[in-house]
């Protein structure tokens, strides 16, 4: 089988747009439970409670509970797995998630008692994550391409061949899937020198997905906090992220009854023998000549990404404690302030028949020479949050603890490195996104003085409008290299632990369950596949109070 292969490398200034549509700001902004084995195993209801390591980072104000100091370490093993309709993919992954010291100094006056001070490290997300699926379709990516293509007003001339060389690279409104397409004939002109895809009244096929992701968020936190008469409780963190995200995306379709190029045309070898640097006769003359015939389409589009970012962010949290048997906890975070860079690679692959067989693409042809460049720099600001808490410790044995945070997703920037806001970006956060709400709830009972039982539980809302979920949405906001999105549609977790005090050791073991429902779409308007997470986590947390 003969093939025609087109590899474009995209890095840096020649993508502005590509890490900065409203879903991938979603995502470099995210979070998932982690912590101590303590924390996770309560759900991460701890905003009111405090006297933990990484509960610190979540409500800054627990730092005030210690009344000495204390140091841990923690370790997960994560049982990852991913359901489409047509697959199931898992994996298993190790790493140590949250690292941390309290300090604790006793203060000699009636009214401030401890000042305290903390420094830790936790990884707030994981990217990790494969999933694989398939459908049949009667629609093709090349019509939303040439659809694109034509809102824009572009023109053949200016996605040939030859225009990869110049200033284009650096045009920020570039179509860069779009000149891919056309240079791997995957889109054709229409008389009118419009674009047209490969689906047609009649075509049926196939399309094919896999996704996998890799990469991690972690944050270094500084936290100072103090105690005024055993009552109020309250902290100041500092933060400073690391974020590193990989992904490889492939998405191909099969297709039958296809608008293919017809290489066959007399007069289409004849411009190539004119001219070999133009496309078609339409890219040497301006005239709206077509050779077109039906026939089988089968491609694919290979997409790579490469996101760094560090970030900043502050945190103030207290916790009230009127009575012995109830404390109030509030805290609020500051946006994460980021800098971002991006390198990006895409690739195509392309097989074109005729009926009856009839090969249509020859050869190995490169879209001009591969370029690199420096990575295009921008800025992105995470939401803020808010987290209002409740716990009850109606004795000494046991306690229940209600948290409630909100973030506000739609409050998302994104701009260039000089602090200016894309416009289009944010217009399109605030009409597509909405407000995320979290309940947590957590429980702990002491069996005996050296040994205590837990369980949580967690529910997230999705950051994504009703209007915009569904097949019929075709107003999302993509990137210009890969039309692909995701989003979630809810994310639960299911806890529970065990814990063991001795003197002044102890060790905790969690169990945490993750069900998460996403959805998966190729392109707007495309209807996608629902991908379902069920992941597992142990977690173990070694530490020693003194």
């Amino acid at each position: 089988m003969k093939k025609l292969y087109i590899a474009l490398l995209l890095a840096g200034a020649s993508l502005m747009a590509s890490a900065q549509a409203t879903f991938d700001v979603l995502k470099m902004s995210e979070t998932e439970l982690s912590g101590t084995s303590r924390y996770m195993s309560m759900a991460g209801a701890f905003g009111a409670l405090g006297g933990d390591v990484s509960a610190i980072s979540q409500n800054p104000g627990g730092i005030g509970v210690y009344r000495s100091s204390d140091i841990s370490a923690t370790m997960n093993v994560n049982f990852l797995s991913t359901k489409t309709l047509s697959d199931k993919l898992s994996d298993t992954k190790f790493w140590f998630n949250n690292v941390g010291y309290v300090g604790s100094m006793k203060i000699d006056s009636d009214f401030f008692k401890y000042f305290n001070w903390g420094f830790s490290f936790s990884r707030i997300n994981s990217f990790q994550r494969r999933y694989q699926g398939g459908y049949s379709t009667g629609h093709s990516l090349t019509n939303k391409i040439a659809d694109n293509l034509n809102a824009g007003n572009w023109v053949a001339q200016n996605l040939s061949a030859n225009q990869y060389d110049g200033n284009i690279f650096y045009d920020c409104n570039a179509p860069w899937l779009g000149i891919l397409a056309y240079q791997s004939y995957l889109i054709n002109n229409n008389y009118d020198g419009s674009f047209k895809g490969l689906a047609t009244n009649g075509t049926t096929g196939v399309a094919n997905f896999y996704v996998d992701e890799k990469g991690h968020t972690d944050e270094y936190n500084i936290t100072l906090g103090g105690n005024f008469k055993n009552t109020v409780y309250w902290g100041l963190n500092f933060g400073i992220t690391d974020l590193r995200f990989d992904s490889y995306q492939y998405y191909g379709e099969d297709l039958d009854n296809a608008e293919i190029y017809d290489y066959n045309s007399d007069l289409l070898i004849k411009n190539h023998e004119l001219n070999a640097g133009y496309r078609s006769y339409l890219d040497y003359t301006g005239e709206n000549i077509v050779g077109l015939t039906n026939g089988y389409a089968g491609f694919d589009f290979q997409s790579y990404q490469e996101t760094r970012g560090t970030g900043y962010n502050f945190k103030f949290g207290v916790i009230v404690k009127p009575i012995n048997q109830l404390r109030i906890g509030a805290a609020f975070h500051t946006p994460t302030y980021y800098d971002m860079k991006d390198h990006y690679k895409v690739q195509s692959g392309v097989d074109l028949k005729a009926n009856g067989d009839t090969e249509m693409c020859q050869g190995y042809t490169e879209t001009g020479e591969n370029r690199y460049y420096d990575e295009y720099r921008y800025t992105i600001k995470t939401p803020w949050k808010f987290l209002g808490s409740l716990a009850v410790v109606p004795t000494s044995k046991g306690l229940i603890s209600l948290d409630y945070e909100y973030v506000g997703a739609n409050t998302m920037r994104c701009g260039d490195e000089g602090g200016y806001n894309y416009d289009g970006t944010e217009y399109m956060i605030k009409d597509q996104l909405q407000a995320v709400h979290t309940l947590r709830v957590g429980a702990e009972y002491r069996v005996t003085p050296s040994v205590s039982l837990r369980a949580g539980y967690s529910y997230q809302t999705s950051p994504v409008k009703d209007e915009v979920k569904g097949v019929a949405n075709d107003n999302v906001d993509v990137v210009s290299s890969n039309y692909m999105y995701q989003y979630d549609k809810n994310n639960q977790y299911i806890t529970c632990g065990l814990g063991y005090r001795y003197k002044k050791f102890y060790l905790d073991a969690a169990y945490v369950h993750q069900a998460r429902t996403s959805q998966y779409h190729a392109y707007p308007g495309e209807q996608g596949e629902e991908v379902k997470d069920n992941n597992n986590k142990v977690s173990l947390t070694l530490g020693f109070r003194f």
